[in-house]
């Protein structure tokens, strides 16, 4: 098994007032040569966005985009028409393919909103741009699958052989993730709470990513809520 720890406050930092932004891997101004991607994994921010504020009409190519709102929701519009409103407690795909436009806005005014945003590789270029989102629940003690391939059978699909799955977990259980395709690798978020995988401690934002093995089994120190993103490695 191979491993790569990344701390929450090795996270890259850029705080523009109304957008208050942790990347776990290069973005915008925040270049590390050490942190590109994980995988096929490009993108993992955590953004807190000011009520009222957001991002303006900007375009995509070719990059699967998750959205996961934490807290608040977030008004999301673009150029296939679509103007839908994303709550905690949903998860939104958008399939960018041969391109698109979107913006997306805090439509409160005094909540913040704080969301992860995940860019993945697609397996395959020059798809028509697709759209998606639904609600989920979390069930105590285990993982929920938030997004898979095509073929998982869910609505929030992407075009690539990666799964995301979210859990709470109760203090001292023990938790076991069976990767779903050989090759595949985890980069997990510890969203809240403490966990234990191996000799690491991980606490809340702290990130861990592993590689070549089948399975992990997470020790559940407290309380916790887990983030599980599966990619191809290459």
């Amino acid at each position: 098994m191979k491993t790569v720890f990344h701390a929450a406050n090795s996270r890259g930092h850029a705080d523009h007032g109304w957008l208050n932004a942790k990347h776990s891997f290069s973005f915008a101004s925040w270049h590390n040569p050490e942190r590109i991607h994980f995988g096929m994994l490009r993108v993992l921010n955590d953004d807190i966005v000011a009520g009222g504020m957001g991002f303006g009409k900007h375009p995509h190519d070719n990059m699967e985009i998750i959205t996961i709102p934490l807290a608040g929701s977030i008004q999301h519009e673009d150029s296939m028409g679509f103007s839908e409103v994303i709550h905690a407690g949903e998860v939104q795909v958008l399939s960018a393919g041969t391109g698109i436009y979107h913006s997306e806005y805090n439509p409160s005014p005094d909540q913040e909103l704080n969301l992860f945003q995940i860019w993945i590789f697609p397996k395959q270029k020059q798809v028509e741009p697709r759209y998606a989102q639904r609600k989920y629940e979390l069930n105590e003690d285990t993982f929920t699958e938030l997004v898979g391939p095509e073929e998982s059978g869910i609505s929030t699909w992407i075009h690539q052989d990666a799964w995301l799955s979210m859990g709470a977990f109760k203090a001292g259980s023990s938790q076991e993730y069976q990767l779903k395709k050989q090759g595949n690798g985890i980069y997990l978020m510890l969203v809240e709470g403490q966990i234990k995988i191996g000799d690491q401690l991980l606490t809340q934002r702290d990130a861990i990513g592993i590689s070549q093995t089948n399975q992990i089994q997470i020790e559940i120190e407290a309380n916790a809520k887990i983030l599980v993103i599966e990619v191809p490695m290459n």
